[in-house]
């Protein structure tokens, strides 16, 4: 018997939660869970979903980060994802690093309005991806290691 992997897809929300929405087709016949920020457009999308909330404001934000770690260690340990998967942007770092350290792949996609320069998060998440995906061919200058899966939108 096959085992059913779970699913963590972890993102800001707004335009990278909407990224990773559009991934139905893959994610939609998996267990899986949401790591995003509170707000109207999130629980209107993931409504029905199980959803975690990740703290915010986050960008360029050290306290953000200290929290949402804290928050990463306790949801990693109840949740045990097989893989994660973002976006971008903030909250994705810590479940990325501390998803490698239990074990989980990773998979990350920058976002489509990146051309030819990278995202913080980007940058951050880069080295412990397993799969870095990007939508722009200028992309892999940027990301060597990355695969051009053009737009998904």
């Amino acid at each position: 018997m096959e085992k059913k992997i779970k699913v963590c897809l972890v993102g800001s929300s707004g335009g990278h939660l909407t990224h990773l929405y559009m991934l139905k087709p893959f994610w939609e016949n998996k267990d899986r869970f949401w790591v995003t920020f509170d707000k109207e457009d999130a629980r209107s999308l993931l409504k029905g979903e199980r959803m975690y909330p990740a703290y915010y404001p986050s960008n360029r934000s050290i306290k953000a980060l200290i929290i949402n770690t804290f928050r990463a260690i306790k949801i990693l340990h109840i949740e045990h994802p097989d893989l994660i998967i973002t976006s971008g942007a903030a909250p994705a770092i810590p479940f990325f690093w501390l998803g490698k350290l239990i074990g989980a792949k990773t998979i990350y996609i920058e976002v489509f309005d990146r051309i030819d320069k990278p995202t913080i998060s980007g940058r951050l998440c880069y080295p412990v991806s397993d799969k870095f995906f990007v939508e722009w061919e200028e992309m892999k200058q940027v990301y060597p290691k990355a695969e051009n899966l053009g737009s998904i939108f």
